[in-house]
């Protein structure tokens, strides 16, 4: 019980920091992390995604309702916002990932190439075909209040599994983000999918959040398996990674059961 109380009682605390990493909007809403607080405030990831998705809605909304964009441009402007807010965090993770994996074979030179700023064919592949891939997906949903809900539930469970791989994963490295995040515990993680599920739940029903957030999960122990494979484990740039392959798998999936209805 004492536990519990002081896990609730530290939920501001923890949601300032995954927020303050997670996008890049200053304000009373962030605050900067210490060396090893970030890992286990990451199981409040998914409440930073409600805000992102939220702010993507609204994006979709004006685009459609107030300016009469078609779906394509709308979905693509929605995109756009969602990846301003976070400051192309994820996407920056996914590209450099993709660089990574596929441009070398020796694990130490896959990691190296990870650090390195510069992106290569690999990641802008990997960038672009994100970006279509989630544009066409929320063009593909049948106007603004669903493509909104599943929006929100998509940015909800995408970061839901974070605090999972912390877990189950050990640091590629000795040293850089991951290594000196923390680690995440059993209840965080469970907190992180539980969460999840929950906003996506309120977002697009409960049946529907239940697929979709086995797509999420599906989606990051694959990504997590793979990174496993090639380096041994996780970095942070594999968590921005797992963000963006499920976010993907989650509207994908979405738009897959709504056109079987």
């Amino acid at each position: 019980m004492t536990a519990f109380l002081t896990s609730l009682s530290s939920c501001p605390r923890d949601f300032k920091l995954a927020f303050g990493f997670l996008t890049r909007v200053p304000g009373p809403f962030s605050l900067a992390a210490a060396s090893d607080e970030l890992g286990p405030a990451l199981r409040l990831a998914p409440l930073v995604g409600l805000v992102v998705g939220v702010c993507g809605a609204l994006v979709t909304w004006i685009a459609v309702g107030g300016l009469g964009l078609p779906p394509l441009p709308a979905a693509l402007l929605t995109v756009g916002a969602t990846i301003w807010i976070t400051g192309a965090l994820h996407e920056d993770g996914l590209a450099d990932v993709a660089d990574g994996f596929g441009g070398a074979f020796e694990r130490r030179r896959k990691l190296a190439i990870m650090r390195d700023s510069r992106i290569g064919a690999y990641g802008v592949l990997a960038l672009i075909l994100s970006i279509g891939l989630r544009g066409a997906a929320l063009a593909a949903l049948t106007g603004p209040e669903v493509a909104s809900a599943v929006l929100i539930a998509a940015h909800s469970l995408s970061r839901a599994p974070l605090p999972l791989v912390m877990l189950v994963l050990a640091p590629a490295r000795d040293d850089g983000l991951a290594a000196a995040a923390g680690r995440p515990g059993p209840a965080d993680a469970v907190t992180g999918l539980g969460l999840g599920l929950l906003l996506a739940a309120l977002a697009a029903g409960g049946v529907m959040a239940l697929s979709l957030g086995l797509a999420a999960l599906v989606a990051a122990a694959v990504t997590g398996l793979i990174a496993l494979r090639q380096i041994g484990g996780y970095t942070g740039d594999v968590l921005g990674a797992v963000q963006q392959t499920a976010e993907i798998a989650v509207l994908l999936t979405a738009v897959a059961l709504l056109a079987a209805q």
